[in-house]
């Protein structure tokens, strides 16, 4: 007869934990140094073992970090407050949007919940020919990124619920960009794209693409989680005007401010950087020779504002 008080809870190893949050190794070790959390017991050769209810909390803990929160507020923290501060964080963005009249999103939502990415597609296709590029952007994705990342960050939409919509949504504009004419583009300002090591989000770099390339900017992206000597390295071999980023609130903010720091000082002062995303600190501390973007509607202003410098 099995004895049920003898069964032992499931536990994840770190390297499990790593992979179901998006927090490193490094950073679980820190935490339980610096705030006592998480705690993990260990297993029968000594390493560490997580219990389930701590990397539920873990898992909240990322979602509220990735919003703009940082880890020394809301890591010690129980986690009853930390699904309250989840509520109050997701339902101002929602109420500004139902606001501000933009379109009725739910289909999109819907098709990403439905697991319907042929028809998720076709539909932002759509969308994008009807619009157009730059108000598709700012009119669609944009608002409909606040949408899924909430969905996200309240437990009611899986991780890879989310990466399926962010594929698709590069699918689609990664076609759209294609169809810019040549014609169109000037060539002037050339623009890299890139963000740093720790910041593996790219969409908004995809964005911030489409609107360089209507404004005439010819663009080459590097992707994500570049090396910062490497974008020096690829800046001058590129001859870029401009070194663009992207930031969520995923990175340390000094990380962040000492990366800008250290790329200023290695390019040129006539190459300009231009930092944007939703990084909270980003609004919070300036980095000399370092230009904020605030929002991509900011985009088309600052590249007049270069074109009339360089005249």
């Amino acid at each position: 007869m099995n004895n049920r008080a003898e069964i032992k809870p499931i536990t994840l190893s770190i390297a499990a934990v790593e992979r179901d949050t998006g927090l490193s190794k490094d950073t679980l070790r820190v935490w339980e140094r610096r705030y006592g959390f998480p705690s993990p017991e260990r297993d029968s050769i000594g390493e560490r073992a997580y219990p389930l209810e701590q990397v539920e909390k873990l898992r909240i803990i990322k979602r509220l970090m990735d919003a703009g929160h940082r880890p020394g507020r809301i890591v010690p923290m129980a986690i009853d407050e930390l699904q309250r501060l989840t509520e109050s964080t997701v339902d101002s963005p929602q109420r500004v949007e139902e606001s501000s009249g933009a379109p009725d999103l739910r289909m999109y939502v819907d098709l990403v919940r439905e697991h319907d990415m042929d028809s998720l597609r076709r539909q932002l296709t759509q969308a994008q020919v009807r619009l157009g590029l730059g108000r598709f952007v700012t009119e669609v994705i944009a608002p409909l990124n606040t949408r899924v990342g909430d969905a996200w960050m309240r437990g009611q939409m899986e991780i890879f619920e989310e990466h399926m919509y962010t594929e698709a949504v590069q699918v689609v504009l990664r076609s759209a960009i294609g169809s810019v004419p040549d014609a169109a583009r000037s060539g002037r300002p050339r623009v890299l794209l890139t963000t740093f090591p720790g910041e593996p989000h790219g969409l908004g770099l995809l964005m911030a693409e489409a609107i360089f390339a209507l404004e005439g900017a010819r663009c080459l992206s590097l992707g994500v989680q570049t090396p910062i000597w490497d974008i020096v390295l690829a800046a001058g071999a590129h001859r870029a005007d401009i070194v663009a980023l992207g930031f969520t609130g995923c990175m340390n903010p000094n990380q962040v401010v000492e990366g800008l720091g250290e790329l200023r000082s290695k390019l040129p002062r006539q190459m300009e950087i231009w930092a944007g995303g939703t990084a909270p600190v980003l609004h919070r501390r300036t980095v000399e020779g370092v230009v904020p973007i605030a929002s991509l509607a900011a985009v088309q202003p600052e590249v007049q504002r270069w074109r009339e410098a360089a005249v």
